[in-house]
């Protein structure tokens, strides 16, 4: 069962509830957003802001933002060829907003935006947020001993 999509707000953002999902790229704050990954996600401890910039730079990034005020309550990015492949990662939620459907209304906001594109696969790798994924259509991978990494922590 897939989250149902939420209703179109200005230049194409979504709306969900008292939030706007935007992919607009002037919108984000990569302060804000390098704060909340260094210091609050478990994946991104310490990541300095130099590589938060460079990976902003090279990704598909969105945004959720409060309706009324425009602060930044979310954050996702996509690292995709547009063509074949792409990787969900860096999904936050700030702390006052969870709870609220948020990260898995961006989810699916991301899921939906790159549907056009008819991605032969589309990955993400979570410790612990699997049933916010599993909403929006993501199911464990079918053969994992086919996937290889370098670089593995």
């Amino acid at each position: 069962m897939t989250e149902s999509r939420g209703t179109s707000g200005p230049d194409g953002a979504v709306l969900h509830g008292a939030y706007e999902i935007s992919a607009d790229p002037g919108r984000i704050d990569p302060a804000l957003v390098h704060h909340w990954l260094s210091t609050d996600a478990y994946w991104a401890l310490g990541r300095p802001r130099q590589t938060q910039d460079r990976a902003i730079a090279g990704s598909l990034n969105f945004g959720a933002y409060h309706r009324e005020s425009g602060t930044m309550a979310g954050y996702a990015r996509v690292v995709t060829d547009y063509a074949t492949f792409g990787w969900l990662c860096d999904v936050y939620v700030a702390p006052d907003a969870r709870g609220t459907g948020l990260g898995t209304a961006l989810a699916a906001a991301v899921r939906d935006h790159l549907a056009p594109y008819g991605l032969r696969r589309f990955m993400l790798a979570t410790d612990d947020a699997h049933g916010v994924y599993e909403k929006v259509g993501f199911t464990p991978v079918r053969n994992p001993d086919k996937l290889m990494a370098l670089g593995q922590e």
